[in-house]
């Protein structure tokens, strides 16, 4: 298993960022090829200190070939591409295998 994980600054405009991210970009997610599942929180809670972070992504593949593939392809340009649409705090993405019991 592989993840990908988006995390959001705060945005200029919370609000339209929500409405925008829910019924925009996660439409261009769904049609993102290999994914085996998405989801997305826009409570992040910092341990004993305010998080830094408005919003969270994670994606579930199969290998990092599977997400390169999904990233690469034309429904994973889209998907970046529409990015600042709504995220005007900027977004920072990580990616690795998931291992673990």
């Amino acid at each position: 298993m592989h993840k990908l994980v988006v995390l959001y600054p705060a945005p200029a405009d919370p609000d339209h960022f929500r409405r925008y991210y829910e019924e925009t970009h996660l439409e261009l997610v769904k049609k993102l090829p290999n994914i085996l599942g998405w989801r997305y929180s826009f409570d992040v809670r910092a341990a004993g200190q305010e998080s830094p972070y408005f919003a969270i992504f994670e994606a579930d593949f199969a290998d990092a070939q599977a997400m390169r593939e999904a990233l690469s392809s034309p429904e994973g340009a889209a998907t970046r591409a529409d990015v600042p649409n709504y995220a005007t705090g900027g977004s920072i993405s990580l990616n690795y295998p998931v291992t673990g019991g």
